[in-house]
C-alpha cells in the first residue's frame, strides 16, 4: 500500500492532520509521500506530475476544502487513482467531514468502509486557426467570461454538431454533475445527481430574455464559438476556477465528457440529496 497525502500548508489544521496521519500509517507500516496543494495550479501541475508518479499510488488523501480538492484532482487526471478528501476547509461539498478524525477516515478507507464513486470529468481542448493549442481537465467546470476591459463577448453555442444559439453576454459555464453545485449553481443552472454522466450549459448574464440552462446527453460535445469577438470584446478562460494564461485569441472551445473519471471516495456517506439539504437549504429549515 502507497499513500499520496496532498494538504493546504496554508491551513494549520490541514497541516496538523497531515502529520498526525504520517505517523498513524508509519506505525501500520504503510507507505507514504507528503505535497502542499498550493503549488499544483493549472499553469504548474505539469511540473508536479513529472517528478510525481500518481499512478505508483494506491490511494490520495486530500486535506483541505473543496479547492484543495479540486487541485488533487488536476493532479491525479486521468489515473483513476482514488481520492479520500476530508475536510478542514470552509463548504466542503466534495469532501468528507474530518468530525470523526483524520485517522479513523483513512483507516475506515484503508478497510474498504468507504463508498466509491466515479465522477464524470472534463476534457476541454482550446483552439486557434483550426488547431488545438492546448487542453485541459476540469472536475467541476469550464467558464468562459468577459476579459480584462470587462466588455460584454459574443459568441456561439453547438450541441454535437447542431447550432443552438448566438448570445451576448457575461460568458458560459460547462460543467459536470459535480459541478453543478459550483459556478453553475450560482449562474441559476439546476442541481443534478453526481453518478449523471452529462453536461450542464449555463449562461452568464445572458442579454436575452430567452435564456435557459441546458442538460446534455453524456456522448455530447458543446461548442462555444468565440470567432466574432473583436480585440476589444476578449474572453477570459477559467478551469475549476482558475484562470488559465494563452499566448494567442481562442476561436472556438470544445468540451466533452472525459473518457477516465475521477474516483472518491465517500466516509459514511450521506447521500447527496442529504448533502444539498444540509449545505444549501440549512439556513431556510432553522
Amino acid at each position: 500500500m502507497n499513500i499520496l497525502i496532498i494538504r493546504n500548508n496554508s491551513n494549520a489544521a490541514a497541516l496538523d492532520a497531515s502529520m498526525l496521519l504520517a505517523a498513524y500509517l508509519d506505525s501500520q507500516g504503510v507507505a507514504h509521500q507528503e505535497l502542499d496543494s498550493i503549488p499544483l495550479s493549472i499553469e504548474s501541475v505539469k511540473d508536479t506530475c513529472s517528478h510525481v508518479d500518481v499512478s505508483s499510488f494506491d490511494m490520495v488523501v486530500s486535506l483541505g476544502g473543496d479547492g484543495t480538492m479540486l487541485r488533487t484532482a488536476r493532479l491525479v487526471g486521468k489515473t483513476r487513482v482514488p481520492i479520500l478528501g476530508i475536510n478542514f476547509g470552509h463548504l466542503g461539498f466534495l469532501v468528507n467531514s474530518s468530525e470523526d478524525g483524520v485517522v479513523a477516515i483513512v483507516a475506515a478507507a484503508l478497510a474498504g468502509d468507504v463508498v466509491r464513486e466515479e465522477r464524470a470529468s472534463l476534457h476541454i481542448d482550446l483552439i486557434a486557426h483550426g488547431e488545438v493549442v492546448a487542453s485541459r481537465f476540469a472536475l467541476n467546470e469550464f467558464s468562459v467570461t468577459r476579459g480584462t476591459l470587462g466588455r460584454i463577448i459574443d459568441f456561439g453555442v453547438d450541441i454535437s454538431g447542431n447550432h443552438l444559439v448566438d448570445m451576448r453576454g457575461d460568458g458560459l459555464v460547462v460543467a459536470s454533475a459535480t459541478g453543478s453545485t459550483a459556478y453553475a449553481l450560482s449562474a441559476g443552472g439546476p442541481l443534478v445527481a453526481p453518478d449523471f454522466k452529462g453536461l450542464v450549459v449555463v449562461p452568464l448574464a445572458p442579454h436575452t430574455l430567452l435564456s435557459r440552462s441546458i442538460v446534455t446527453d453524456p456522448s455530447d460535445i458543446v461548442e462555444i464559438d468565440l470567432s466574432r469577438n473583436p480585440e476589444s470584446r476578449e474572453a477570459s478562460y477559467f478551469v475549476d476556477g482558475e484562470f488559465i494564461t494563452l499566448e494567442e485569441p481562442i476561436d472556438r472551445i470544445l468540451v466533452r465528457k472525459s473518457n477516465n473519471p475521477t474516483i472518491l471516495l465517500r466516509y459514511k456517506n450521506e447521500g447527496f440529496y442529504s448533502a444539498v439539504a444540509h449545505t444549501f437549504f440549512a439556513d431556510q429549515r432553522s
